[in-house]
C-alpha cells in the first residue's frame, strides 16, 4: 500500500506527476502531497512560524486550519480572530499588530466557506496584506473541484475546478493553498500549493513527511484518476451538479424555506420559528433522509444541511424535498408527552 519508507526518503513517480497536475489545476506554482490537512497545516505553520509575527484567523476558518495555529501559537507567535469575510476588520487588526520588519503576518481563512456558501474576499486580503509583505494562507478544500474560471449563468461554479484562486482570477506568490481531495475529488489526500520556494522550504522542512507514512498508492490513484475525469468530464458534473441544487432550492421555497444565496454543494436551512434543528434532523432519519445536524463557525447556532452530489438523481432531489415537508408538519408540532415531562 506504500513505498515501506517516509516520503522523505522516497517519492513514487505518480506522486510528483499529481502535484504537478495539482499545482497547474488550482494555479499555484508548485505542489507537494500530504495524507491529509492535517498533517499539511502541522507542517505548514511548523515552518512558517519562525518568520511570522502574528496569524490572523477569519472566525468562520475551518477547524483543522485553526489546530494547526495551535502549533505557531506554542511557538510563540500571537494568533488573533478577525469578523468572517471582513477585509475591514482584518485591517483593523493589522494596524494594532506588533511592528516588526523582520517578520510578517500570516492570514488564515477558507476559500469557499462551508457554512455559508461564501467565497473569500481574496483579492482584498491580499491588499491588506501588500504593504506589510503578508502571506494569505487558504483551505481550499470546499472550492477545489468545484469553483473555477469564467463563472457564468450557464456555468455557475465556472469552468476547470481549479478551486478559489481560479474563479478570483489570482496568481499571487503570498498565497499558500491548502486543500483535502477528499470532497469534490474523493480522493483521502492533501495537497499544499503556492510558490516555488515556499513549497521547497516545506518539502525539506516537513516533517510529518520524515516520519509518518505517505499517501498510499489506492490514495495516490485514487487521486490521478479525479484529476483525470475532472479535466475529461468535470464540467459537464458541474452543471448537473448546480441543476440540481437549483431543483433543491426551488423546492425550498415551494415549501416556504430557504437555504442562503449560495450554490454551494452544502445547503443548510435557515431558522424557522418554532421548529426545532434537532427535532427536524430525527424526524428526517425517520423518513430515511441523511441530512447533517451541525454548528457552522460562522453561523449562530445549530443548522440542519443537505449535502447534494453530481451522481443524485431529480427523483432523489424530490423525495428528499417531499420528506422534509412532512418532516417540517412534524417537527413543528409540540409532542404534549414532552412538554408534560418537561413541566
Amino acid at each position: 500500500m506504500t513505498p515501506g519508507v517516509p516520503a522523505a526518503l522516497e517519492s513514487p513517480p505518480i506522486a510528483g506527476a499529481i502535484a504537478g497536475a495539482l499545482a497547474a489545476l488550482t494555479g499555484t506554482q508548485r505542489a507537494l502531497l500530504f495524507r491529509s490537512t492535517l498533517h499539511a497545516f502541522w507542517d505548514l505553520f511548523g515552518s512558517l512560524a519562525r518568520d511570522t509575527r502574528t496569524i490572523h484567523i477569519d472566525a468562520g476558518a475551518y477547524p483543522i486550519a485553526r489546530w494547526g495555529a495551535v502549533r505557531a501559537a506554542a511557538r510563540g507567535v500571537p494568533v488573533r480572530i478577525f469578523a468572517h469575510r471582513d477585509p475591514a476588520a482584518l485591517r483593523r487588526h493589522l494596524r494594532l499588530s506588533t511592528s516588526d520588519c523582520t517578520r510578517r503576518p500570516l492570514v488564515v481563512a477558507d476559500g469557499l466557506c462551508p457554512g455559508c456558501g461564501g467565497v473569500a474576499p481574496i483579492g482584498e486580503l491580499l491588499e491588506s496584506l501588500r504593504p506589510l509583505g503578508g502571506r494569505l494562507v487558504l483551505d481550499d478544500t470546499q472550492g477545489l473541484g468545484i469553483l473555477g474560471e469564467s463563472a457564468k449563468t450557464g456555468a455557475p461554479y465556472g469552468t476547470g475546478g481549479g478551486g478559489s484562486l481560479r474563479w478570483a482570477g489570482v496568481a499571487n506568490p503570498a498565497v499558500v493553498l491548502v486543500s483535502s481531495l477528499a470532497k469534490g475529488f474523493g480522493a483521502p489526500l492533501a495537497m499544499i500549493g503556492g510558490s516555488g520556494s515556499i513549497v521547497a522550504r516545506l518539502e525539506a522542512e516537513s516533517e510529518t513527511r520524515a516520519h509518518c507514512s505517505p499517501p498510499s498508492f489506492a490514495d495516490l490513484h485514487a487521486a490521478e484518476r479525479a484529476v483525470r475525469l475532472n479535466r475529461a468530464e468535470g464540467d459537464r458534473h458541474r452543471w448537473r451538479l448546480a441543476a440540481l441544487i437549483r431543483r433543491f432550492r426551488l423546492g425550498l421555497a415551494r415549501l416556504g424555506l430557504s437555504a442562503g444565496r449560495s450554490l454551494f454543494p452544502v445547503q443548510s436551512l435557515d431558522p424557522v420559528a418554532g421548529l426545532s434543528p434537532a427535532a427536524l434532523f430525527e424526524a428526517l432519519n425517520a423518513r430515511g433522509i441523511r441530512a447533517v445536524l451541525h454548528k457552522p463557525e460562522c453561523r449562530r447556532g445549530v443548522v440542519v444541511s443537505f449535502v447534494l452530489t453530481a451522481s443524485h438523481s431529480p427523483a432523489a432531489i424530490d423525495s428528499a424535498l417531499e420528506a422534509l415537508g412532512r418532516s417540517v408538519a412534524a417537527a413543528g408540532t409540540p409532542d404534549p408527552r414532552r412538554t408534560r415531562r418537561a413541566i
